[in-house]
């Protein structure tokens, strides 16, 4: 390899290092190209009201199935696709969250990221991508933030919970329109762990006992 063939490729992988963390996810869009693409054939069919506000984000948005009905007062849209992580709904900002032009987005992810071996610096990294993707497309949006929950299945992972939902508390405190929504400490019992009553079999996903939790705690951001 020459000189100038040497510098070409340093300089290429220099290029690549500076692209955000959710531009450097090609197997997103193939991943989950076909949940999408089922959002945008609802949406033609049956087109969205604006101005509402946009829940988005892994498997826990996804089952959120009485989301309108525990919302009544309140236009809300659901673009949840399961195993998602933050990156993720950064990628398909474009398509399943702009064309809404919401006042409100609800960003729960982040549980799927640190199960997939990220640390909390990286989800919370993660995050502020996802925050400056929207806030480049929607400027006067609010981004809400919905807590990494506790889950039986992941009682492991608990303090990197923690310090993930503490990293993004403390940013989003100090940054104007961006909310912290505090899911974590009421699905605790008074041990600490996770409650059993509010999950299904597979002790990662929440019965209707745990939205109901979600419902209460979420009502007043909505306002």
């Amino acid at each position: 390899m020459n000189i100038r063939t040497a510098l070409l490729a340093n300089l290429l992988l220099l290029t690549f290092c500076a692209i955000p963390g959710w531009a450097q996810q090609p197997s997103a869009t193939s991943k989950w190209e076909s949940e999408i693409r089922k959002f945008e054939e609802a949406d033609r069919q049956n087109p969205p009201p604006k101005n509402g506000v946009l829940f988005i984000g892994s498997s826990s948005i996804r089952m959120w199935k009485d989301l309108a009905t525990d919302f009544p007062q309140t236009k809300v849209l659901n673009r949840g696709f399961g195993g998602s992580e933050i990156a993720d709904s950064t990628s398909f900002v474009d398509r399943i969250v702009v064309p809404y032009q919401p006042r409100l987005v609800l960003l729960y992810a982040g549980d799927n990221d640190l199960a997939a071996g990220k640390t909390p610096q990286q989800v919370f990294e993660a995050y502020q991508d996802f925050v400056r993707r929207i806030r480049a497309k929607l400027p006067k949006a609010k981004i809400g933030f919905i807590s990494i929950k506790p889950s039986l299945a992941r009682v492991k992972l608990m303090e990197q919970m923690r310090t993930a939902n503490d990293l993004i508390r403390r940013f989003a405190e100090k940054q104007k329109n961006l909310i912290f929504i505090d899911v974590f400490t009421p699905m605790l019992n008074a041990e600490g762990q996770p409650r059993p009553e509010l999950f299904i079999k597979d002790g990662l996903h929440m019965n209707r006992e745990g939205y109901d939790i979600w419902r209460r705690v979420v009502a007043p951001y909505l306002r």
